[in-house]
C-alpha cells in the first residue's frame, strides 16, 4: 500500500516553467501556447499538438525529448514513459524524489494541457467496434490523473474553456499560479477521467447485452447550476447525460426565464408524452401540471389540440407545461398564451408564433428540433437511501402489442381508436392511472391513488367539473377508459361504468380477470387486454 512521501503543504503558489500540451481538441490551443510562451514556459508537445504549434510559429520541444523514445505503435504509446509520468508525479520538496529526478534527467512538467479521444463522439457516429476501441484514450488519461494527483505542484487544464482565465491568472502572478485554482483544477480533471471511464464501461455494458454490470457508473455534464429544487431549501443542478436525446435536455431555449428544477421535470414530462403522437399522423398537444397530464388530444392542427386538452381541466392547466408534436404556429401561439403557461416546447415554431411568444417575457419557449423515439432504448435512474434503482426505460408502445378483445362485444373501430389514445397517455400518468378519453382527447383523469377506484371516481369528478366551467355534456358518458395495471377486483371496472364509459383497455392479468371481464359483459362494455403494464412511480 503506497504511503505519501512528503507532508509538507502544497505551496500556496507555485510558478509555471514547462507546459506538456497533448490535446485532441485543439481549439485555443494555439493562443494558450502563444500565451505561455510570452511568459517564458517552456512548451512541449505530441503529434498534432506540436505540429499546430510550430505552425503558428512558437519553439515547441517534442515529448520523446523528455523521454528518449520515439512514438510507437501508431502513437498508442507515446506518453506512457517514467520521463512524463515521473515529470507529473515528482513532489518537488521531497529530497529523495527531486534525487530521483536529477538521477534520471527526469524534467518536472508544472503544467499538463489535456482532452481525450471523443470516444462517446465516435460511439454515437455509429461507428464499429474497431474503430471505438482505437478512440479509447490510455495516456490521456494516466496523465490527467497523474498531475492532478500531484496539484500540489502541477497544474492541470482539460477544457478550453478555462484556457483564457488560466492565462489570465498567470500572468497577474507574473508567471505563478495559486493552489485554489489547482486544487480547483485537479477537482475537474478527476471528473472528466470519471465520465470518460463511465462512457467505456456502460458501451462495455451495452455491447456485451449485460442489463446489471458489476459495477455501474454514471456520468454527467453541467448544463447549469439551479436556483434551488423542488423546494427552497434545496439545492440543485442540471446535468446532460450525453445520450442526445430529444428533449428539455437538448433543447434550445429562445426566451423566459430560468429553467427551474420543477420546470425541467414536468416540461420533461410533457415532452416524453406528446412524443407518442407521430407528428406524420396527427398533430396533438399535453398540458401537464406536477408531472402529470391535465388534458391531451389530438387535432387537426395544433390549436385544435390544445382546445381540446385545456377542456379537460382548464383549471389545473393554468401555470403548466405546454407540449406540442409539431411545429408552433402563430394561430396556435395566440390561444397558447391566452392563459398563464410557465414553458411552451415543441420541435420548432414559425418567426411569427415566436413574436407573439415574445409578449410573454416569462415565458419560457424551448424548441428541441425534433421529438425523442418513445421506442429508443436506455437507462432510468432513481436514488433511494444508500443505493440507485437502474431499470430499463419504459419503450413499449400500444403500435407494438397485439390487443386481444376479452368481452362478447368487440369494441367499434372509433372506441378502438381511444382506447389506443387513451393508454398511450395512461403510460405517463403516475400509478394507478386511469384516463378516461373520447374522440382522441382526455375527458377525465385520474393520477396517483393508492386505490385504482379512487383514481377511477377523481377522473370523473374532474370530468364533471370541466363540463360544469364549460356548461356542456359530461364527457365521460360514451367514453372509453384506460388503466395503466389490471384491475384487481371488479369495482374499479363499475365506478367506470358508473361515469358512463363504454370500452375499457387493461393490461389483464389479474387473478380475477375472470370476474372483471363477467361484469363487463354483464353492462355490455368492451373490453381489450394489452398484455403490458405501464406503472408510473
Amino acid at each position: 500500500m503506497a504511503v505519501a512521501a512528503n507532508r509538507t503543504p502544497a505551496p500556496d503558489r507555485h510558478p509555471v516553467r514547462r507546459a506538456l500540451l497533448s490535446v485532441f481538441d485543439k481549439a485555443g490551443l494555439v493562443d494558450l501556447a502563444r500565451g505561455l510562451s510570452a511568459l517564458g514556459v517552456e512548451l512541449v508537445s505530441t503529434g498534432g499538438s506540436r505540429a499546430a504549434i510550430e505552425a503558428a510559429g512558437l519553439t515547441v520541444r517534442d515529448v520523446s525529448e523528455l523521454t528518449g523514445f520515439p512514438e510507437i505503435m501508431d502513437g498508442r504509446v507515446k506518453t506512457l514513459h517514467p520521463g512524463v509520468h515521473g515529470g507529473l508525479l515528482g513532489v518537488r520538496a521531497d529530497p529523495a524524489h527531486a534525487q530521483a529526478m536529477d538521477e534520471h534527467g527526469i524534467s518536472g512538467i508544472d503544467l499538463l494541457v489535456v482532452n481525450l479521444y471523443p470516444f462517446a463522439e465516435t460511439v454515437a457516429s455509429g461507428a464499429d467496434r474497431l474503430a471505438i476501441i482505437e478512440n479509447i484514450d490510455i495516456g490521456g488519461p494516466a496523465m490527467i490523473r497523474a498531475g492532478a494527483k500531484n496539484h500540489a505542484y502541477v497544474s492541470v487544464l482539460t477544457d478550453p474553456a478555462d484556457y483564457a482565465a488560466f492565462l489570465a491568472e498567470l500572468t497577474q502572478g507574473k508567471g505563478e499560479i495559486g493552489v485554489d485554482t489547482r486544487r480547483r483544477l485537479a477537482g475537474k480533471a478527476y471528473g472528466v477521467t470519471a465520465a470518460y471511464d463511465a462512457a467505456v464501461s456502460t458501451w462495455f455494458a451495452a455491447t456485451e447485452n449485460e442489463p446489471a454490470p458489476a459495477r455501474r457508473a454514471f456520468a454527467g455534464t453541467l448544463q447549469s447550476s439551479l436556483r434551488y429544487g423542488e423546494n427552497p431549501h434545496q439545492s440543485a443542478a442540471f446535468y446532460l447525460d450525453g445520450s442526445g436525446r430529444r428533449g428539455v435536455a437538448t433543447a434550445r431555449q429562445v426566451q423566459g426565464k430560468e429553467l427551474s428544477y420543477n420546470n425541467i421535470n414536468d416540461t420533461d414530462a410533457a415532452f416524453e408524452l406528446v412524443a407518442e403522437f407521430d407528428p406524420q399522423r396527427t398533430a396533438a398537444v399535453a398540458i401537464i401540471k406536477h408531472a402529470n397530464p391535465c388534458g391531451v388530444a389530438e387535432g387537426a392542427s395544433l390549436g385544435e389540440a390544445y382546445a381540446r386538452a385545456l377542456a379537460c381541466d382548464p383549471v389545473s392547466a393554468f401555470g403548466g407545461i405546454v407540449a406540442l408534436n409539431r411545429k408552433l404556429d402563430a394561430a396556435s401561439a395566440a390561444e397558447i398564451v391566452k392563459v398563464f403557461t410557465e414553458v411552451i416546447i415543441a420541435p420548432d415554431a414559425d418567426e411569427e408564433a415566436i413574436a407573439l411568444v415574445a409578449a410573454k417575457k416569462n415565458l419560457r419557449l424551448l424548441l428541441t428540433g425534433g421529438l425523442p423515439d418513445p421506442r429508443e432504448a436506455g437507462l432510468a435512474v432513481k436514488s433511494v437511501a444508500g443505493g440507485l434503482l437502474v431499470q430499463s426505460r419504459d419503450n413499449g408502445t400500444v403500435e407494438g402489442l397485439d390487443l386481444k378483445v376479452v368481452t362478447k362485444r368487440a369494441p367499434t373501430d372509433a372506441e378502438m381508436a381511444d382506447l389506443r389514445f387513451a393508454f398511450r397517455v395512461a403510460k405517463h400518468v403516475k400509478s394507478n392511472a386511469i384516463v378516461y378519453a373520447k374522440d382522441l382527447a382526455t375527458v377525465g383523469v385520474g393520477a396517483g391513488q393508492m386505490s385504482r377506484v379512487d383514481s377511477a371516481r377523481i377522473a370523473a369528478r374532474k370530468a364533471e367539473d370541466a363540463a360544469e366551467t364549460a356548461g356542456s355534456a359530461v364527457l365521460t358518458r360514451g367514453s372509453v377508459v384506460a388503466s395503466d395495471a389490471f384491475f384487481p377486483f371488479a369495482d374499479g371496472l363499475l365506478s367506470a361504468v358508473a361515469a358512463g364509459a363504454r370500452a375499457v383497455i387493461q393490461p389483464g392479468g389479474s387473478m380475477r380477470d375472470a370476474e372483471v371481464i363477467a361484469a363487463a359483459d354483464e353492462h355490455d362494455i368492451a373490453m381489450v387486454f394489452t398484455g403490458m403494464r405501464h406503472f408510473r412511480h
